[in-house]
Parts: C-alpha cells; sequence; structure tokens
C-alpha cells in the first residue's frame, strides 16, 4: 500500500490545509475596510456571517486576527500578515481571471452603473461610444454603493458619497448639480415669481424618494433656499419620483446629468436651475488594471467625460 503523499511530495500545500476560501474572502474584506459591518455590505452577507467567518478562521490558525475595541476591530500583527498574503494571492487569481476573460472575450468590458443614471444618461449615449469603439463590448449592469471590481464587474460609476475603495483607482466624472424640476406646462402651476426670483409655490407638491432622503434639504442648504414643509408625495427609488414630475404629479429635485435630455426636448422645465450640492459622480478602475485592458479602460473614461460636459 502507497501514501496519496506519493505522488504529490514536492507539493507547497502537501501535509498542510488551506482555511475555507469562503472565510478568507470574508476576512480579506473586514481586514481592508476593518469594519465587520461594511464587509458584509460590500459582500451581501449579514454582520453575523462576517463575525463567524472570522471567529472559525482565529480558531483554525490559533491566533486571532482582529483586536476587538468597543464597536470597532483592528488587524493585530498576525492578522496584518495573513491579509498581505490573502491580498496578494487573490490579486494574483484575479489577474489570471483578467487574462482569461481577455483571451476569451476580447475587448469586453462590464461597468456597472447606479441605476438612474444608468437609464436616463448612460443608455441613451451608449450608440455614439459604440460608434467610435466598434471593438469594445460594453456590458452595463445596474448597481450601486460599494462594488468589488474584479468579481464579475471590470469599471463603475458610482455618486462618491460613500468610503471609496483604497485598492481602486477613482477619476471624477462630473459634479452634481441639482435643482427642481416638472413638466413643462405646469411650471405656471408649481412655481411663482417672486421679488427674490423664481420660487416653488406653497402649494407645490414636493416629491420624494427612500434612496435620498435629504435631495430637498440639500438643494436647499446649496442654493440658500428653504426646503417644502407641505405634504408631498414619497416613491422608493429616485427614477421613480422623476418619472413621476415628468407624469405632472409633483415637483422633484432632478440632477442635472438625469433630466439634461427631458429638458433640452422640451418635456421638463427647471424654473430655479441647478446648483452643485457638494456630491460628485466617479468612475472605479482597478488600481493595477490588466496590460490589456488598460487602454480600452482610458478609452472608456475619456469618452465619459466628453459625455458629461
Amino acid at each position: 500500500m502507497t501514501s496519496d503523499d506519493n505522488g504529490d511530495f514536492k507539493s507547497r500545500i502537501s501535509g498542510s490545509r488551506l482555511p475555507s476560501l469562503s472565510g478568507l474572502r470574508c476576512f480579506e474584506m473586514a481586514a481592508r475596510t476593518e469594519n465587520f459591518g461594511k464587509a458584509a455590505d460590500a459582500l451581501h452577507l449579514t454582520h453575523g456571517a462576517i463575525s463567524r467567518a472570522v471567529r472559525l478562521l482565529e480558531e483554525e490558525l490559533g491566533v486571532a486576527l482582529f483586536d476587538r475595541r468597543s464597536r470597532r476591530v483592528f488587524l493585530t500583527a498576525e492578522g496584518r500578515r495573513l491579509a498581505e498574503a490573502v491580498q496578494a494571492g487573490f490579486g494574483t487569481i484575479a489577474e489570471a481571471a483578467a487574462a482569461l476573460r481577455s483571451a476569451r472575450h476580447g475587448n469586453q468590458i462590464t461597468l456597472s452603473c447606479e441605476p438612474t443614471l444608468l437609464m436616463r444618461w448612460l443608455i441613451p449615449r451608449l450608440a455614439s461610444f459604440e460608434s467610435d469603439h466598434p471593438k469594445v463590448t460594453l456590458q452595463l449592469v445596474a448597481g450601486g454603493g460599494p462594488v468589488r471590481l474584479g468579481a464579475g464587474v471590470d469599471l463603475a460609476i458610482r455618486r462618491a458619497d460613500f468610503p471609496l475603495p483604497r485598492d481602486a483607482r477613482s477619476e471624477p466624472l462630473f459634479d452634481e448639480r441639482v435643482g427642481p424640476v416638472c413638466r413643462a406646462d405646469l411650471v405656471e402651476r408649481f412655481f411663482e415669481v417672486t421679488s427674490g426670483g423664481v420660487a416653488l409655490r406653497r402649494d407645490a407638491v414636493p416629491l420624494h424618494t427612500r434612496t435620498r432622503l435629504q435631495a430637498w434639504a440639500d438643494w436647499a442648504r446649496a442654493a440658500g433656499r428653504t426646503a417644502p414643509t407641505g405634504p408631498g408625495r414619497q416613491f422608493d427609488h429616485f427614477h421613480l419620483s422623476l418619472q413621476a414630475a415628468q407624469a405632472g404629479i409633483g415637483v422633484a429635485i432632478g440632477p442635472w446629468q438625469m433630466v439634461r435630455d427631458e429638458i433640452a426636448s422640451g418635456i421638463l422645465a427647471a424654473p430655479c436651475g441647478f446648483v452643485a450640492d457638494g456630491s460628485s459622480y466617479v468612475l472605479l478602475s482597478p488600481d493595477k488594471p490588466h496590460a490589456a485592458r488598460a487602454a480600452t479602460h482610458e478609452a472608456l473614461l475619456s469618452w465619459l467625460k466628453s459625455a458629461a460636459t
């Protein structure tokens, strides 16, 4: 009888067992953010799942990977050593996967974009990009908030209102400018001319969205005005509030890039104009992109910036 090790005695992992890859994935995200809650959000898991995965990993290795203080966690020296190794290993795997995808799919790029911006700004301009870059296939995915590049997503457009990944390159696209918008033929119903200029009528119906609860307050602060206090209507998603404004239901806060086409065509109007609210949109890309895709990424970035002007 021979041992199973005989044919593999030179293997680097012979006689040792790698920790669970799912556990390492949870640990790597927790190490990157030093926050179990943020790691859970990024991986679409629960805080408890991240905590259990890290605890099981600590028990298997026999060392403490995090120093837990109140509601915060910090990497120990052992945790930092493992994090560097895991990140390097995952990075090597990601590079190999990117090379394989590039060889198979050529210049196909998967771009994640926040849903409302995707529907109202990016898709209407997609034909222009395809005309300028016929050899590039752009696969669009709707998504918002934290994103992990390389896990099915090559690039991402995000509103920079959360901590951006430290291992990603962030290129500014445009500043967010917002203003109240309504159906063009209902301007006199919802707005009035005062000594201080155009203002929202007291009986105008403000439209709100659960995904941007502070939209009216942010606009009022940036414009030096008072936010409406009257009863309004609330919608689950931002694009629904804009659609409701277009249907004549009331007045919504409209970001310039998301309503510019409707204003240009005379469907919507923005009597008070637009003001910068202090936020911006960025394009997130790998900090060290695969060489075969770097030129394509740059071409897409250049096109996105020109489309935003």
